[in-house]
């Protein structure tokens, strides 16, 4: 029962951490990375539809992507797409691809940036201990159910929260290693 626990809060932590590094991938850094706009909302014969899936993204130069669309008609609708994200993009079409630039980063937009990969960091702990605290009364609820002793039940907090401090320390070096990107000139 206690295992049970422990790996399906684990598996929801390791969750959370991969979630928390794909948010700090669509934080933008001055290097050209096709995450940042593989989930733009294109619209695509009237339906929204994630930008992976109507063209490639590949990435010829450190500071340019290369977005080439499966669909020639959807090349108007890529272009607005990444032209009005908050991405503060400026594509260039050429009739076949779309070429994007990334421009220096300003230092003001840096510590921007930086605040927020410290906001999306901080979803992923508070993530990671609800999952503790959800796994814990589970815990606490077997102990009163009878269905284990007052020993397992401590054992398994510590373990509980030995793996909350691993999964937490996770996302804190995730943070550092963003941070030092964003703050690199």
């Amino acid at each position: 029962m206690i295992d049970d626990t422990m790996t399906e809060a684990e598996l929801k932590m390791s969750g959370a951490v991969d979630h928390t590094r794909t948010e700090f991938g669509k934080i933008r850094t001055g290097r050209a990375n096709p995450g940042l706009i593989a989930d733009l909302p294109v619209d695509y014969y009237g339906a929204p539809t994630p930008l992976q899936q109507v063209a490639g993204v590949s990435v010829p130069e450190p500071r340019m992507l290369l977005v080439s669309p499966y669909d020639a008609s959807a090349l108007k609708g890529i272009e607005r797409a990444i032209a009005t994200s908050d991405l503060g993009l400026n594509p260039s079409n050429d009739g076949k691809v779309i070429r994007v630039v990334f421009p220096e980063l300003t230092e003001e937009r840096r510590i921007q940036f930086v605040r927020l990969a410290r906001e999306r960091a901080e979803e992923g702990r508070v993530s990671i201990r609800n999952i503790r605290r959800a796994a814990k009364t589970e815990i606490g609820r077997l102990a009163g159910d009878g269905e284990i002793t007052e020993d397992d039940e401590r054992r398994a907090d510590k373990s509980l929260q030995e793996l909350t401090d691993r999964h937490v320390g996770e996302v804190d070096a995730l943070l550092a290693n963003k941070e030092k990107e964003l703050l690199e000139v």
